[in-house]
């Protein structure tokens, strides 16, 4: 077993398919398939099975790319420490739309970023978010759950060895225009925005219902916009005086006092959180993120989950 073969399996697990993962690692198909079934051989053990969405890593397999991420990544480090030369860092984070995960992004840019790195930040669809961390292509994402998707997301996180954990709970508000007729009331019931447009993020044909970002997602609606970019979102906030259901979440330099928070009428509050991969230890810079996220959380005022 060696370290390019790690570095080929991980490969194959991000891209799904052996002929993307050969082009990435500019390697000939054959010699990266080969690569694969010695592998296989040495361990005695099917890593992947070709399926409809193709190359996809048996039970066995999402424990063997645990192990050898952080192999990789362990290599990595003493490459950086002891080469003589300042190397590079990796790090990525896939999440649902919130201001607050890219400022807890910055925050680790900042201190931890050093003088060669490359980090990403991932706004996705909840499905991709998943997607994302069990093929250890994100260290960590962020969503929500909610009496509505709970009981799903529980289900689709476990059969994909991903371990969820709360970081704070929050009522459901909506985000309106100040202008907005609605946005000086105390609080806003679904009856009250009836006429007005109600902004959602796509989540394409994969489960919209239970892979919503927005609470209520699933009743009938005479004006929708669908978006992808969370900048977008407030420039129909401001000329539409349309509204979008959010965690409440609202930085104070959003747009300076251009949007206000309105808390709804639903009893069904939401748990923030991160997920991870189960067979994945968190690295130096996964610690140093969830670090940075409780401060931020902590810094709004935003009460703790229970664990």
């Amino acid at each position: 077993m060696t370290l390019q073969q790690l570095k080929y399996a991980l490969a194959v697990a991000k891209y799904g398919s052996v002929s993307l993962a050969a082009r990435q690692l500019f390697i000939s198909q054959p010699s990266l398939t080969e690569s694969l079934s010695t592998l296989e051989r040495e361990i005695r053990q099917t890593l992947f099975v070709r399926g409809a969405r193709g190359m996809k890593p048996t039970d066995e397999g999402w424990k063997f790319l645990g192990y050898a991420q952080q192999v990789v990544e362990q290599m990595r480090l003493l490459e950086d420490r002891y080469s003589g030369e300042n190397g590079k860092r990796y790090f990525s984070v896939s999440t649902q739309h919130y201001t607050f995960v890219a400022s807890a992004f910055v925050e680790l840019a900042k201190r931890h970023g050093g003088d060669d790195y490359e980090f990403s930040l991932l706004e996705e669809r909840t499905g991709k978010i998943i997607e994302n961390v069990r093929n250890l292509k994100s260290e960590i994402g962020v969503l929500y759950m909610s009496r509505s998707n709970e009981a799903v997301l529980r289900k689709l996180l476990k059969e994909s060895r991903l371990v969820f954990s709360p970081l704070f709970l929050a009522r459901p508000h909506v985000f309106l225009f100040r202008k907005h007729p609605l946005a000086k009331r105390a609080s806003v019931g679904f009856g009250d925005l009836e006429a007005f447009p109600c902004v959602t993020f796509d989540q394409g044909e994969e489960n919209p219902f239970y892979f919503a970002e927005e609470i209520g997602n699933e009743r009938p609606m005479q004006k929708r916009i669908l978006v992808t970019d969370r900048a977008a979102v407030a420039n129909f906030l401001m000329a539409l005086d349309a509204y979008i259901v959010t965690t409440g979440v609202l930085p104070s330099f959003l747009h300076g006092r251009d949007i206000v928070a309105v808390p709804l009428e639903v009893d069904e509050p939401m748990t923030v959180g991160t997920i991870r991969h189960a067979d994945r230890r968190l690295s130096e810079l996964g610690h140093a993120f969830l670090a940075s996220l409780e401060a931020t959380a902590k810094k709004m005022g935003l009460a703790a989950a229970n664990t």
